[in-house]
């Protein structure tokens, strides 16, 4: 553990201003000829040094690579973000010439990829320069970051509490200040669940406005999504539109954009129809800090002059929970045997943390009808809360149930099953939705516990509606902003 002082750090913060900038105004300054890649990539490089082994959120440091990088930077002058640095999820995303374990065991040692993924081709483009990989428990299955193989992430908030997950790894090193944004990647709730529990701006875009290519058409049949964790909100919209567009052969793609995200931040969103609601999908109680969250962002609307009301859509909760359960663990056993097939190998259950193991079993019990009439009850509960955006422009939820949680708190040695699903529905019981319907979402960091611990809340648009939620997030961030904000572990 770092035993660095509260003053160290100060002191340390002092003599790296680059540290709490946002990738925009770092883009700005390489521009202005203020500061160059190598010293931004450096900088980085140093916090993770500094910082990671307190956090444990970078698993996989690429530091030659980057600085090969940053002597040979994009050219393109147009390029949203030159010399800033980056770091990627491991999971998912693949860096040619870099191994991927996708927090498993079973994937360990097999080697590394042996191309970019479309996405990794689009960010380099962007002129981002990838300084590491991020922790993620394993598969992605879990909403916290602590797997078997690389250990836990610790929320720099509150080491002794979890950082969210899958995303929990970019989401510390971002709210720590490593870097401005990392990548993350969400198939129910895996980029807003990070950044509310460590204090960020998480978008989960529209289904297949990034592309998954060339290695998936989509994934978990469309639930999974790629974009990243900021600690602002126009880095997101900026990060989007880099990214953002179909890939040659993909199955589908969603609709293309009125204009620019980036030019949906700063414009008046207008009187927007803001539907609220506590109910978590899984019925569990809502902490009173969620709650209180949800209310005073409900109030805030309303003096921004949008109009709030108490209604949510109307479908059949369990039905739905059921079918997304199922599609959770074929998408468990499907990536599983992808592995397997890549490499040759034949899943071992002592390879596997029991958890997984157990979805794995699930997924592979279950027939491929059975399967489709899961993503068929997914694709019907849509349908009905496409119908409730007919009168509403967003639901206002919180992100989760309770603040992070601590660690181990999903802890399952095989013999507490029931405590770890109860666990899990009294968590995260609000972002699921907008993955079975595909629908934009967002997590806002407007609210703090009296303990100092970060609470987001969560809203929900229509299908390819990304630039209302980057308008109202716009005013939000203005009215009540966030980026001043420091974590114990970077005060």
């Amino acid at each position: 553990m770092n035993e660095d002082t509260s003053e160290d750090r100060r002191e340390d913060n002092r003599q790296d201003p680059l540290a709490f900038l946002d990738a925009t105004e770092q883009a700005g300054l390489v521009r202005r000829g203020e500061v160059s890649p190598s010293e931004l990539v450096e900088a980085a490089l140093a916090r993770i040094e500094k910082l990671n082994p307190e956090l444990n959120a970078v698993i996989r440091p690429m530091d030659e690579i980057a600085r090969a990088a940053a002597r040979s930077p994009v050219a393109d002058e147009n390029a949203p973000f030159p010399g800033v640095p980056f770091l990627l999820k491991d999971l998912v995303a693949e860096y040619a010439g870099v191994a991927i374990s996708e927090g498993s065991r079973f994937l360990d040692g097999q080697g590394a990829s042996t191309e970019d993924s479309e996405l990794v081709v689009r960010l380099k483009a962007a002129g981002l320069i990838i300084a590491g990989k991020t922790n993620t428990p394993e598969f992605g299955l879990l909403p916290t970051t602590e797997p078997a193989l690389h250990g836990p992430s610790c929320n720099p908030w509150d080491t002794s509490r979890t950082t969210g997950g899958s995303s929990g790894g970019s989401a510390a090193a971002v709210a720590a200040g490593i870097v401005a944004m990392a990548h993350a990647n969400d198939g129910g709730g895996s980029i807003r669940i990070p950044a509310a529990c460590c204090g960020l701006f998480g978008l989960k875009p529209t289904r297949a406005r990034n592309p998954l290519g060339p290695g998936y058409g989509d994934a978990g049949s469309g639930l999974a999504v790629e974009h990243a964790v900021t600690r602002s909100v126009r880095d997101s919209a900026r990060l989007l539109d880099a990214t953002s567009g179909p890939d040659l052969g993909d199955p589908y793609w969603a609709p293309p954009p009125e204009r620019p995200f980036a030019d949906e931040v700063g414009r008046d969103p207008g009187a927007l129809r803001i539907a609220i609601s506590t109910k978590a999908l899984t019925g569990a109680a809502i902490d009173p800090e969620c709650r209180r969250a949800v209310e005073d962002t409900a109030k805030l609307c309303e003096d921004l002059g949008h109009h709030v009301e108490w209604a949510e859509p109307q479908f059949d909760e369990t039905r739905y929970l059921k079918a997304f359960g199922a599609a959770w663990t074929g998408f468990a056993a499907w990536a599983i045997r992808l592995w397997a097939e890549r490499y040759g190998l034949e899943p071992q259950e002592e390879l596997f943390e029991p958890n997984t193991w157990q979805m794995y079993l699930s997924g592979e019990r279950r027939s491929s009808g059975a399967y489709l009439g899961a993503i068929q009850d997914i694709q019907s509960t849509a349908r009905q809360v496409a119908g409730f955006f007919k009168t509403y422009d967003l639901t206002l939820t919180p992100t989760l149930a309770q603040p992070p949680v601590p660690l181990g708190y999903f802890a399952w040695d095989g013999g507490k099953r029931d405590e770890f699903l109860s666990h899990l529905g009294e968590f995260s019981g609000f972002t699921s939705l907008a993955n079975g319907t595909g629908q934009p979402a967002m997590s806002v960091p407007l609210h703090w516990t009296p303990d100092n611990l970060p609470v987001g809340v969560h809203f929900m648009a229509r299908f390819g509606a990304e630039g209302t939620l980057f308008r109202l997030a716009g005013q939000l961030e203005q009215a009540r902003p966030w980026a001043h904000r420091r974590p114990p572990v970077a005060a």
